[in-house]
């Protein structure tokens, strides 16, 4: 005959086996909790990994998995690293020496055009810097919309020399207001590489000043309006409270500079048109003949590559690969 169980063995047995119950409870709680973290992290890596940066290709305000994101209410936004709003004394000592070199070899030109005349500068010689100064704003609208068009669709922040230019280009769709907030300097200083020691060395290394004056001054005023472009599109983004007095009434209105009105239909996706910011007088023509379609075909016929206003707009490839350029009615 077995001896009887005590109530205190009992309640000890059971109190072991309810501890046990709630180890294990606890144990699976906890691995449950672990497999969720490694889940999450997991996505988070996945996430990270696909999300672009300006280095990448596909870094386009409104295609999905870009990384861009319109922020809320106009806060300005930096897209490429290492860049600021703040005018650092670098880039204010490049501005500086560009304009500089640029004025004296404009005043070395003009003394050129002046002595190859007997009369210094008469009706004739002011006739020609007139019509250099003007052929020269003419090209340079017409440059400013190709280089706009070309930044916009192609290359991405590792292309050589141009691509910090083609991250802030391709990355200013996402907060365009982003560009009023520069100062002079800080806003124009990328483009004096391009369009400042390129054409000066050329200058200085053919001396074409003395040989060419009438050329070089037209090259000149055509780099000078270039790096000048990106100050006309700022203003083109501000409102006329904001801009001084002679922009609004005198250069806007008389279209020497890039229009609010004209400017803001660039800024509808897939940013496929109204590319020129100097003056946008191209702008019409280059949009209405296709022009700018007819370039993204010869490219992608040569090496396959997409621009990326193709890569927005479905139907606007599919047009231009038909043939079909011309800007719809």
């Amino acid at each position: 005959m077995k001896p009887p169980v005590s109530t205190r063995d009992s309640s000890t047995s059971s109190r072991q086996m309810v501890a046990s119950v709630e180890t294990q409870i606890k144990e699976e709680i906890a691995e449950g909790q672990s497999k969720q973290i490694q889940e999450l992290s997991t996505i988070d890596n996945v996430e990270n990994t696909s999300k672009k940066s300006y280095l990448d290709d596909g870094f386009i305000f409104g295609l999905e998995g870009s990384g861009l994101e319109r922020p809320k209410g106009k806060v300005a936004s930096i897209v490429v690293e290492g860049d600021s709003l703040e005018t650092t004394s670098y880039q204010a000592g490049i501005v500086a020496t560009t304009f500089a070199l640029y004025a004296a070899l404009s005043a070395v030109c003009v003394h050129s055009i002046a002595s190859s005349s007997a009369g210094g500068i008469d009706i004739i010689s002011t006739a020609e810097i007139a019509a250099c100064v003007v052929s020269s704003w003419l090209a340079a609208d017409l440059g400013s919309g190709i280089l706009h068009w070309s930044v916009d669709n192609y290359g991405n922040g590792r292309t050589p020399i141009m691509g910090n230019i083609i991250a802030a280009f391709q990355g200013h769709h996402s907060a365009p207001w982003t560009i009023t907030q520069r100062e002079f300097c800080n806003n124009v200083y990328k483009l004096c590489t391009p369009f400042g020691l390129a054409p000066i060395l050329i200058i200085l290394g053919t001396q074409s000043f003395d040989s060419h004056p009438l050329l070089t001054l037209f090259l000149i005023n055509f780099s000078v309006l270039e790096i000048l472009s990106q100050e006309f599109h700022k203003w083109s983004h501000m409102t006329p409270s904001e801009c001084p007095w002679w922009v609004n009434d005198i250069l806007q209105k008389f279209k020497v500079t890039i229009n609010r009105a004209p400017h803001a239909k660039h800024h509808m996706a897939p940013y496929e048109g109204n590319y020129c910011i100097v003056s946008g007088v191209h702008n019409e023509w280059l949009d209405n003949t296709g022009f700018f379609r007819r370039l993204e075909h010869a490219i992608y016929k040569l090496n396959g590559v997409e621009s990326n206003a193709w890569k927005l707009d479905e139907k606007l490839r599919e047009r231009t690969l038909q043939g079909d350029y011309r800007k719809p009615v």
